[in-house]
């Protein structure tokens, strides 16, 4: 297995990692990222295996679980109860109950809402705008709220907190950073545990009020909070930045969005690009040995640009068809959300794009140095 060095936050690769990627494909299924200290997976064969294999979860075996710095323990306590950082049993238990909240008809029952907002947005727009803010994040946050139960109008908090808590994630992170996410979990806790409360004497049509039904057996309160804020932030995190990045594609394209088209954006630029699993025993993979314990990256980003599964992967090709792309994940882990995701992006640009046929893009969009995610700073447009 070779070794390769590349910093993620190095200027460059934060605005373009994809010589990176191919660089790390050449070099084998399985490279070592010195400046990640990871072994990560870098083909869509190696990825789809880590991602599926029901040898390789998402919990660190306990034995080796490293000790909690007494600073971020108010994230860790989110985190404790994620489905996201949790395998079989209580990840089926978890996930079995928000995707009654989640059905395909409830998903398909938001389109007018989404076209609705989309259009509202679109109405406010001066002769210049920047997208990031003024359309692509209010679509996501707005709608997820509305599914979840939290005031529309307390967006600004929700994003605030929800931006400080998934820095953790990132490989810039600073120790500002942990005490910012420390302190946005207690109140992010502290918010959806008071909107519980109400939801008790007075229910509503929302998530909150279907998993307090679920209350006792099925659900804890702590499990109740983190799978609130979990949603909250992973419904339009991602979201956001897809919807932007999509555009960004198209425009410097001259590219419809489609169907196709917008599924080939969350190929050629998604939103997030790292990923880990980690071994439950000792294996031997793709001739590699590991034991239990161990954990590999998965390059997802770099999955999507492979030749072996997509002709001239470095191309955008808007009708490109099948289309294998891993950026929501793959097996149990696949993202639950990625049906809404994808309906917010189709109803979102479709529209932008038919209300402002003359968009252009304003100057040269540069990317945040926030990875593993990747993310606009910001998409001005001249309308």
């Amino acid at each position: 297995m070779k070794t390769l060095s590349q910093s993620p936050t190095d200027t460059a690769f934060v605005q373009n990692p994809y010589p990176f990627y191919d660089r790390a494909r050449a070099a084998g299924d399985l490279i070592f990222w010195e400046d990640y200290n990871r072994t990560c997976a870098t083909t869509h064969a190696a990825v789809n295996h880590f991602l599926r294999d029901k040898n390789w979860g998402r919990e660190v075996p306990a034995e080796f679980a490293k000790p909690i710095p007494p600073h971020i323990q108010p994230f860790m306590d989110i985190e404790a109860h994620s489905m996201l950082e949790l395998d079989a049993p209580r990840h089926t238990r978890l996930r079995a109950q928000v995707m009654r909240a989640f059905t395909s008809r409830r998903i398909k029952s938001l389109a007018p809402e989404i076209e609705t907002l989309a259009n509202s947005l679109i109405d406010s727009f001066g002769p210049t705008v920047d997208l990031l803010p003024e359309f692509c994040t209010p679509i996501p946050v707005t709608i997820i709220a509305r599914l979840i139960g939290a005031p529309e109008e307390d967006a600004h908090l929700l994003l605030d907190w929800s931006h400080k808590m998934v820095a953790m994630y990132q490989a810039s992170r600073t120790r500002a950073d942990e005490d910012a996410a420390a302190s946005a979990s207690r109140a992010f806790a502290d918010y959806i545990n008071d909107i519980a409360t109400a939801r008790k004497t007075a229910p509503k049509d929302d998530l909150i009020t279907a998993l307090i039904a679920e209350l006792g057996d099925k659900l804890s309160p702590e499990e109740l909070t983190t799978t609130c804020i979990l949603l909250l932030n992973a419904g339009h995190e991602a979201t956001v930045h897809a919807i932007a990045n999509g555009a960004k594609v198209l425009l410097e394209h001259n590219a419809a969005p489609t169907d196709a088209s917008l599924e080939e954006t969350l190929r050629f630029d998604p939103p997030l690009h790292l990923f880990e699993r980690h071994a439950k025993s000792d294996c031997t993979v793709f001739g590699q040995n590991f034991k239990r314990g161990d954990t590999v990256a998965c390059l997802l980003a770099s999955a999507n640009r492979d030749d072996d599964v997509f002709e001239n992967a470095a191309q955008f090709q808007p009708n490109r068809s099948p289309n294998k792309l891993v950026s929501f994940g793959a097996g149990i882990h696949f993202c639950l959300g990625a049906p809404l995701a994808r309906l917010e992006m189709q109803i979102a640009l479709k529209t932008l794009f038919v209300r402002c046929p003359n968009m252009k893009l304003r100057d040269q969009p540069t990317y945040a140095d926030t990875y593993h995610f990747h993310g606009l700073t910001a998409l001005n447009v001249r309308l």
